[in-house]
């Protein structure tokens, strides 16, 4: 046994998805824990995207958060996919899974769809008087009595005994403590939109569409994936009639429901090499997006372009695809990095937000056993360390070989690859038993029966 640390108090930077988890977990072990967030209030942040949640992701939340939190969660989850599609720019269907997700009772062994803003709501709740608002940080500073300090843009500070970056992928920690760790940009631009999910804009989608993950490979290199969600509360906020009357109470006093803003939605994302874009296309509003997705789809079918149409201009922004770029461990001190402060990762495998809660996890049981006297504390910050490096940047590399590149982008040899392709997923759609490994190969991946 080791001396334990009943002092312990951990300062962590950013209030994104990673950071609140760890905050819940660390506050209900009952460690000092403080959360500082650049943006200046609660209903500020990420608005109403789509992140898939896995078992690894479940299984995390589940472990950091009181148990009624956790049952919030769940309900305000949106109606899980059914399906992974891969259409054609011309709506046609050259693959589609089910079984995608699992019929489980058990909430944890399945897949869900939550808005971003909604499951910022929900990590939000509970954690309100430790959760600091308008707080840019600006530097950190390692004392000479193992202590660190991390001083913000208005003149505050704030010390404690260690100091966590989840701060995302431009994170200023990441940057001042290891400036040697670098993200690479992958080659393509993500342009998304959002569209209500109304009677009109739901007949623009074929059934398979509307009840799961669509995703378009199209010519010169071009993807799309579209998203259907739907939640249980109506578009005025209130609890959906047939939800169940153990989720509708729930809701019913949820406090995150009055910040959030996510009702229906179909949300789209089409990504293109940053080579056939102008110059500046990062900078760009939304109508010149919408412009611009427009163009570059000139000759898909009449019902996507019209979801592109329809989408609110004030939804659309671009999305600069990037990637951390693996390095060795580094020396242990009592600052640490989780989510994509540490291992940004592209979209490739839908599991950046999983890992990044995976590590909440992982960090606030090692904190835990050295609060506790089980290990001393830098030992306790090394080995979380040593498995958040191994399997944070092993999704680092096989979500970029997922997700890198959009596709065949060549004008000769890209087309044949294309072709071949969409023949292959063709071939694979009337073969039952291997769509029935493609499904189960890919619940793998993102965490069924998983623990670390």
């Amino acid at each position: 046994m080791s001396a334990s640390t009943p002092d312990l108090h951990v300062v962590i930077i950013g209030a994104g998805t990673g950071g609140l988890c760890l905050a819940h977990g660390l506050k209900r072990a009952g460690i000092s824990v403080a959360v500082y967030e650049r943006d200046p209030t609660r209903a500020d942040g990420l608005h109403g995207y789509r992140v898939g949640i896995n078992p690894d992701g479940s299984r995390a939340l589940r472990a950091c958060l009181p148990p009624e939190l956790y049952d919030t969660f769940v309900a305000t989850c949106a109606r899980a996919p059914e399906y992974v599609n891969f259409l054609t720019e011309k709506r046609q269907e050259l693959l589609s899974l089910n079984g995608f997700t699992e019929d489980d009772p058990d909430p944890v062994n399945s897949e869900k769809s939550v808005s971003r803003m909604t499951l910022r709501q929900v990590l939000l709740t509970g954690v309100e008087d430790v959760v600091h608002f308008g707080k840019v940080f600006e530097r950190h500073q390692q004392n000479t009595d193992g202590t660190v300090t991390a001083f913000f843009e208005d003149g505050s500070s704030a010390v404690g005994t260690v100091l966590v970056a989840a701060d995302g992928s431009n994170s200023r920690v990441r940057r001042q403590y290891l400036p040697h760790s670098r993200l690479e940009e992958c080659g393509p631009i993500g342009i998304t939109g959002k569209v209500p999910l109304t009677a009109e804009t739901a007949a623009l989608l074929t059934p398979r569409m509307r009840r799961g993950i669509s995703m378009v490979y199209a010519p010169k290199g071009h993807f799309c994936i579209y998203h259907v969600m739907e939640f249980p509360w109506d578009a005025d906020g209130a609890p959906k009639n047939g939800i169940g009357s153990t989720d509708a109470e729930l809701l019913g006093r949820w406090p995150g429901l009055t910040f959030d803003n996510s009702r229906d939605y179909i949300d789209w994302g089409l990504v293109v090499q940053a080579k056939r874009l102008p110059a500046g296309v990062l900078d760009m509003k939304g109508p010149d997006l919408f412009r611009l997705v427009n163009e570059r789809t000139t000759t898909w079918h009449p019902d996507m372009r019209r979801l592109f149409a329809l989408a609110d201009p004030d939804s659309c922004f671009p999305i600069n695809i990037r990637t951390s770029v693996p390095i060795p461990q580094w020396e242990t001190t009592r600052i640490t990095l989780i989510g994509d402060a540490i291992h940004t990762m592209t979209p490739g495998r839908g599991v950046g937000a999983n890992t990044a809660l995976r590590d909440a996890a992982l960090l606030c049981r090692k904190l835990t056993a050295a609060r506790d006297g089980k290990l001393p504390l830098l030992t306790a910050i090394r080995e979380y360390e040593t498995r958040m490096i191994e399997y944070g940047f092993d999704a680092v590399v096989k979500s970029r070989r997922s997700g890198g590149s959009t596709g065949p982008d060549q004008p000769v040899v890209g087309r044949a690859l294309l072709g071949g392709l969409r023949t292959l997923m063709r071939l694979v759609n009337h073969l039952p038993p291997v769509k029935q490994r493609m499904a189960e190969a890919q619940r793998a991946y993102r965490g069924h029966d998983r623990e670390d």
